[in-house]
């Protein structure tokens, strides 16, 4: 690798974590969250770095009537978001049980700079939504099959 591409690369990881260390999080995360899990208002909730703004926002909210599989198409194949699913299930003693799953979604394809400000958010993010039972990193859609799901629930 030359000088030039090092400088390039030193650059992009200096921005991403300049940006990220002031990543703010919108009220209407925090309040949407909360509704998810005290009222169930919500199946699940796609959250998005607006970089210019420099805060995480709400992008979409999935009706209790919705699936998995609506879940999963609402996330961009390129880009990175995080995620809340509200996943409901039955144990094997037969009892109805659900589990809050937070996805840091960040597929292979997005942007090197749009990954790294994910990943260096994501725990400053994680700590705002208090509830979260168990966590997923996905980069691609293997990861977070429902399979997957239902192994991490019990």
């Amino acid at each position: 690798m030359n000088v030039f591409m090092l400088r390039l690369l030193f650059d992009l990881l200096l921005d991403a974590a300049n940006a990220a260390s002031g990543m703010a999080v919108h009220d209407d995360c925090k309040l949407k969250f909360l509704e998810l899990k005290a009222k169930r208002t919500y199946r699940y909730i796609v959250f998005k770095i607006e970089e210019k703004q420099k805060q995480v926002v709400v992008e979409k909210l999935g009706e209790p009537s919705q699936s998995y599989d609506d879940f999963t198409a609402s996330l961009p194949a390129d880009e990175c978001r995080y995620a809340v699913y509200d996943f409901d299930f039955v144990t094997a003693e037969n009892c109805q049980k659900s589990r809050i799953f937070f996805i840091a979604w960040s597929p292979d394809t997005s942007r090197v700079r749009s990954k790294m400000i994910y990943a260096s958010s994501k725990d400053r993010f994680k700590r705002e939504l208090d509830g979260i039972q168990v966590e997923l990193q996905a980069t691609d859609p293997t990861e977070m099959g429902l399979d997957v799901i239902r192994s991490r629930a019990n």
